[in-house]
């Protein structure tokens, strides 16, 4: 099990415990890649190490409640903007527990920025033209 203070960007499968400590309103989005709607939720999550911002989507946006403690099973990290992001996905566990400890709410490990490296595709390795006959 991971502590806040031990995530790092693009982590997977992150088995954890923490602490909702402010749920935001939802926001109605539009994909960018097919326009489609969604609701998204931000909450600011923390444990006795650090914060960070957890993010939630469409079927997951009732999944937590503020003031309460949740077990986390096979989460994962991403980055948006450069801010590291707690994201539950379709084959994630949240288990509402009774465990209570005392956030460290001044260590924000969403505050911190990342460079984002740019996703390779099959078709970066193509991209000199090398490959193509001479005519």
């Amino acid at each position: 099990m991971l502590k806040v203070k031990d995530l790092r960007p693009r982590n997977k499968k992150v088995a954890i415990e923490i602490h909702v400590l402010r749920k935001d309103e939802p926001k109605a989005i539009k994909s960018k890649r097919d326009r489609t709607a969604h609701i998204m939720v931000e909450a600011l999550v923390g444990d006795d190490t650090g914060t960070i911002l957890m993010t939630l989507w469409d079927e997951n946006v009732d999944a937590i409640e503020q003031g309460k403690t949740y077990f986390i099973d096979n989460a994962h990290i991403t980055l948006f903007h450069g801010s590291m992001r707690l994201n539950i996905g379709k084959y994630c566990e949240i288990r509402p527990i009774e465990k209570k400890f005392q956030v460290d709410e001044k260590s924000n490990v969403s505050e911190k920025i990342y460079e984002e490296s740019r996703r390779s595709n099959d078709f970066d390795k193509f991209s000199s033209g090398s490959f193509w006959p001479d005519h």
